[in-house]
């Protein structure tokens, strides 16, 4: 008895750990667990366009699986992340602006300045883009905050 109850409780430490807590602030969408929808972030910057991943070319980044469409892509994104994972982790870059998370719809894309930012939909980024500098200032302030909430 005196051992279940010390196994009990040595396993809610480690469930509500901090250390391995799921890292919220990458959107996943429909698939759970899957960085941007499945989508190659990489193809974004070479290839000027969304394209999917696939399940074999594989890296798990920041407790979430990111597909790649080819292991060339792949290389790149593990030698330097930051330059290709979106920007609010693929959250709608409108809605972190006005401090909310909303998902990020990897058709609704831009590029600025080297970062990749999604949105929820096309009528919401056409939205954003008018003025690009004011939301990402916004956005920016919000996100360090905004990060770690559950969307």
């Amino acid at each position: 008895m005196l051992f279940t109850r010390r196994l009990f409780i040595a396993a809610s430490f480690i469930a509500f750990s901090p250390a391995i807590a799921k890292d919220v602030s990458i959107y996943t969408g429909i698939l759970k667990g899957v960085a941007v929808g499945g989508y190659d972030v990489v193809a974004y910057f070479n290839a000027g366009k969304p394209v999917k991943g696939s399940p074999v070319f594989t890296h798990n980044y920041k407790d979430s699986e990111w597909r790649f469409a080819s292991e060339a892509n792949r290389a790149l994104f593990i030698a330097d992340p930051q330059k290709y994972e979106p920007q609010y982790g693929g959250h709608c870059a409108y809605a972190a602006a006005r401090n909310y998370k909303a998902s990020g719809d990897p058709q609704a894309w831009k590029i600025v300045d080297g970062k990749l930012y999604l949105n929820y939909d096309q009528s919401i980024k056409k939205i954003w883009e008018k003025n690009i500098p004011g939301e990402v200032s916004s956005a920016d302030r919000n996100w360090p905050t905004l990060a770690s909430k559950p969307q």
